[in-house]
């Protein structure tokens, strides 16, 4: 028999323990190659396309776009076409898909590796008397005879003990009647006992089953109040059905497979619209006074750090402005005579940072809540906040008092484009020992910066302006620019954080230093 394999969610990073599907780019039914791209997901950080982890055929899509799961649950089940719909059913049931199961529950690991298809448990064999025609025995109990003139013999009532290979359904079902499924022979793959074998047992022992009950109908012609959620449909047609407010018991299937499509839900669409009365006057539309924007799982993740940096860090600010007419003089002639190289104020911030770090080690630290320690680095790792239209992230800069200014400027540019195409890997967010948030470029002159756990300080830069300052007793202009530095008190003091901020002005105010 052909192999089923399963396209898992993926863990990307060490912190990473959900996603979400935020759309599909392979309809069921089409073909895949391996690396080619199958969905999106959305995490607590980033955005990612997730790459076919091997060559298959999309059969069936488990989750459905803007469901959250865990690590390592399904996505969706990859098949060759021999395989009937029913196997895959049963395969799905048989690992309790719909219970987003871990790894080692799937038979598989994250990231879509393949997983074995076969069962462990085995049906018990049936009894003889599970296909005789014996008396039927009516009774009142509701778990016995079901609304519908569902009759079950007595020959088929009990409990059912031990192991039994069944489908879930077909276990609930065997609850609620009482019957006892060691009496049903099962037809499925490795005799896994299914809905249809016990309703064909109750029939083959003299009982009767009631008829499906018909979807409960609204005041509107037409109109299903059903869950629709097991009616076969395209990812597009459910969508559309959603947010037209249609049921997809109401739309005929003529899609593949016995699918509901997209122009299926139109057509129910058009038969439901409701004409306006002839003659009467058109209702104004009541504007919305306000609109309601769910969260993003990366706006959910940043309140969630953000606040917990506020409760459990003891903040304390130092704020000092530092004269920048000769860095600007430095950056304009090395943007002039250096090819290739556009350095901005921003790139000597951060220089200047991982060198005061250098100067002043005890800031260049992160602190571990857990054991109660201070972890000091050797080098410093610059995090950089970049603001994107759903949420911050802060790309690090590895190594930045190692490497020289173009190289830093060309990496900060190279991990802004990658945050803002949602490109950005693990390594490259997570960690760092110390934060750079700059919102000069708005005109902020001055601002306070909430600490990036697990660092210790972060520091926040306005706009560089003109103002008047004293020297030599003579008022003249000049360029500053003001910087707060917010610490966590609890591992860092006042005395320690002016430290830093000394170290800082003297390479921002002497620019060359950060040239040696």
């Amino acid at each position: 028999m052909s192999e089923i394999k399963l396209i898992e969610v993926p863990k990307w990073g060490l912190s990473m323990e959900e996603g979400t599907v935020t759309e599909w780019l392979v309809e069921e039914g089409a073909s895949f190659s391996k690396g080619d791209l199958i969905c999106e997901i959305e995490t607590s950080k980033i955005a990612n396309q997730l790459e076919a982890p091997f060559n298959g055929v999309l059969r069936r899509i488990v989750a459905k776009p803007g469901e959250t799961l865990p690590v390592g649950a399904v996505l969706a089940v990859s098949a060759e076409a021999a395989v009937s719909d029913a196997e895959i059913e049963e395969f799905l049931a048989a690992i309790g898909a719909d219970q987003a199961p871990t790894p080692a529950e799937a038979g598989g690991s994250p990231g879509g590796h393949p997983a074995p298809a076969q069962p462990t448990l085995k049906s018990s064999p049936p009894s003889p008397v599970a296909h005789e025609s014996v008396p039927v025995t009516e009774t009142t109990n509701a778990s016995r005879q079901r609304p519908g003139s569902t009759i079950v013999p007595e020959a088929l009532q009990g409990r059912t003990n031990g192991d039994v290979f069944a489908t879930p359904h077909a276990r609930r079902l065997a609850d609620d009647l009482s019957i006892d499924l060691a009496r049903v022979a099962g037809t499925g793959r490795e005799g896994r006992i299914s809905v249809a074998d016990i309703h064909d047992t109750i029939r083959a022992a003299g009982g009767t089953v009631a008829p499906p009950v018909s979807p409960v109908r609204s005041g509107v012609p037409g109109r299903s109040f059903e869950d629709d959620s097991t009616v076969p449909a395209t990812p597009v047609a459910r969508r559309l059905a959603a947010s037209l407010g249609i049921n997809l018991h109401d739309c005929r299937a003529t899609g593949s497979r016995g699918r509901v499509c997209e122009s299926d839900v139109r057509e129910a669409e058009r038969r439901f619209r409701l004409q306006p009365e002839v003659g009467a006057a058109p209702e104004p539309a009541a504007e919305a006074e306000f609109e309601t924007i769910p969260f993003t799982t990366m706006r959910k993740a940043i309140g969630q750090r953000l606040q917990q940096s506020k409760r459990n860090a003891p903040h304390f600010r130092l704020t000092t402005d530092l004269q920048i007419d000769d860095l600007l003089a430095l950056r304009k002639e090395i943007n002039a005579t250096v090819p290739a190289v556009k350095l901005s104020v921003n790139d000597f911030i951060v220089k200047a940072c991982a060198a005061a770090l250098q100067k002043v080690p005890d800031i260049n630290i992160q602190f571990d809540e857990a054991t109660q320690s201070v972890l000091r680095y050797a080098r410093a790792d610059i995090s950089v906040a970049v603001a994107l239209p759903s949420g911050l992230i802060t790309p690090i800069v590895r190594n930045a008092d190692g490497k020289t200014l173009a190289e830093i400027s060309g990496e900060v540019q190279s991990l802004v484009t990658k945050a803002k195409t949602g490109k950005l890997t693990a390594d490259e967010f997570q960690g760092g020992t110390f934060t750079v948030s700059n919102l000069g470029m708005f005109d902020v002159r001055k601002f306070d910066a909430i600490i990036n756990p697990p660092q210790g300080a972060i520091l926040a830069v306005g706009a560089g302006q003109e103002r008047p300052v004293v020297v030599d007793g003579q008022v003249v202009a000049r360029t500053m620019l003001t910087v707060t530095l917010s610490c966590d008190h609890r591992v860092i003091d006042g005395a320690l954080g002016a430290a830093f901020l000394r170290e800082l002005r003297r390479f921002v105010e002497s620019p060359a230093l950060m040239l040696v």
